[in-house]
């Protein structure tokens, strides 16, 4: 009796040690999982593939330019050293590609308003977040497709505000009860800073919305000379319609967001098949090509300006015409990027993550965690559409942003990849163990390493099946649901009381 007790003591104890440890909060550094952990172990590309993409690329720049710049783009361009053709193309010589690869910003920093959400784009740190113009909201439950509202978005970003893994919100949806286009880009602005203090990717509908929507935003960060200091929104910017044009006005919207202080995504989302080349290596080619033609415009406006290289290009489904964002092909094309985003030193991104599934289902999960490890392993800076993205970019799911979390924590460990040290290879744990006890449960090694070595799902289910029905059969989506609507019942907004009044004064906002 007194050794079974003893037993069931140290037992016991073990797990007090163990469940103390866990409680306690880690820093951040010591977490096995965190924003910025480096990539860049897989490389679908060999060395001789990313020359040959980055010599086709300039001699497309040379060789057919780019039409429909706007007049001041032009201008920029070529008092740079573009060639504007009688045709009407922009063309770009080596030299000058080379010269503004030279000017453009390398490691750059975008800011969170809280700095503790900074993203450093340095090298192959890796970011996933969300991304998209999803014209839909997924209920799961009901099976319903609805237009997309401010509120929602407003709810997606409190979301994100308590999802660790999910590290920036790029606008996943439109307002789709908006009718008026300005009064939509101020919403969507309020609604995201409203909603989280991680970094925000916005858009503006034209070019005139810039000033009016940068004047709320200089309200919300306490003056221009804040926003300055620490600008915490990017425009994602489509400068450009695959194959081989500027876009006219977003150009125009793209110039004043330089001069205002605002980093730039400069994104080209070419279709392969359609609007790219079908082979992934063509895809990428052109995609690279074009955002080349980006790093001019920028650089030669305004050099050093922060620009993220965003090569999104999309697989394309050559039976239906159908999008293919959650296929192999897709991965495939997004990695490929990330290596070319590498070879030239620049901060980049592309999407990843998406799934062509209606719903959160196990189609979902396979291509959502797919395309994320691979982008991640790749060493991809900025994963756009991470999490709660579906029908192939039309519909986005709250359920699934909150399980998308748990999904990206695992990428993420794939991502940090192995240790291997005297102390991780442990053989002198194994003598010891092997000697003694013969298993390595409680021993001082595993329980240090619990909370720094291994990431632990908060939806995903490890019971066994016994537990399991004991608990009363727990399902993933019921967990989610429940989860979200705790965080939408408990969160509220991240902006002070009197500054949100002010704002609501002054603009109509279209949530609560």
């Amino acid at each position: 009796m007194g050794t079974a007790e003893g037993k069931t003591g140290r037992r016991a104890g073990g797990r007090a040690a163990r469940h103390a440890l866990r409680a306690a909060p880690l820093a951040q550094d010591m977490r096995p999982i965190r924003p910025g952990l480096e990539g860049g172990q897989y490389r679908p590309l060999t060395d001789a593939d990313v020359q040959k993409i980055h010599h086709a690329a300039l001699q497309a720049l040379e060789e057919i330019g780019l039409a429909d710049a706007p007049q001041s783009g032009i201008d920029i361009m070529t008092q740079a050293g573009a060639i504007l053709g009688d045709d009407g193309r922009l063309r770009f010589p080596r030299a000058l590609v080379e010269d503004m690869l030279a000017k453009a910003a390398k490691d750059i920093t975008l800011c969170g308003r809280d700095e503790n959400h900074d993203l450093d784009l340095s090298g192959t740190r890796v970011h996933y977040g969300t991304a998209g113009a999803a014209v839909h909201l997924v209920d799961p439950v009901t099976l319903e497709y609805r237009h997309s509202t401010a509120q929602d978005l407003y709810d997606a970003a409190r979301i994100t505000q308590q999802l660790e893994n999910v590290h920036f919100f790029q606008r996943p949806m439109v307002c789709r009860d908006i009718s008026d286009n300005l009064e939509m880009d101020l919403n969507s602005i309020y609604a995201s800073v409203a909603g989280t203090t991680k970094h925000i990717g916005i858009s503006f509908s034209e070019p005139h919305h810039v000033t009016p929507c940068m004047e709320l935003i200089h309200q919300i960060a306490g003056g221009e000379a804040a926003w300055r200091a620490r600008p915490f929104i990017s425009n994602t910017n489509c400068f450009v319609v695959p194959p081989m044009k500027f876009a006219t006005e977003s150009c125009e919207v793209m110039e004043q967001c330089i001069h205002a202080g605002m980093p730039v995504l400069l994104l080209s989302a070419g279709m392969a098949g359609a609007t790219a080349p079908p082979t992934i290596a063509g895809a990428i080619v052109q995609a690279v090509a074009e955002c080349l033609a980006g790093v001019v415009y920028v650089n030669a406006l305004k050099p050093g300006h922060p620009a993220v290289f965003g090569t999104w290009p999309f697989g394309l489904d050559l039976r239906t015409g159908a999008m293919s964002v959650g296929s192999g092909e897709q991965a495939l094309l997004s990695a490929g990027c990330a290596q070319m985003h590498r070879f030239y030193g620049l901060p980049g991104g592309a999407a990843a993550g998406a799934s062509d599934s209606k719903l959160p289902d196990m189609q979902a999960g396979w291509e959502q965690m797919c395309s994320n490890v691979m982008t991640g392993l790749s060493g991809l800076n900025m994963v756009y559409e991470a999490a709660g993205m579906h029908a192939s970019l039309l519909g986005f799911c709250l359920e699934s942003l909150i399980m998308g979390d748990d999904l990206i924590g695992q990428a993420l460990r794939c991502v940090r990849g192995i240790e291997v040290s005297d102390d991780a290879i442990a053989l002198d744990q194994m003598k010891a163990v092997c000697m003694g006890p013969g298993h390595y449960l409680g021993t001082d090694q595993t329980l240090s390493l619990m909370e720094t070595d291994f990431v632990y799902p908060d939806l995903g289910n490890r019971m066994s099946p016994k537990e399991w029905d004991e608990a009363g059969q727990p399902i993933l989506l019921d967990q989610a649901i429940a989860k979200k609507e705790r965080i939408l019942r408990e969160s509220g907004g991240t902006l002070p009381p009197d500054l949100d009044r002010r704002i609501r004064e002054k603009y109509q906002i279209y949530f609560q």
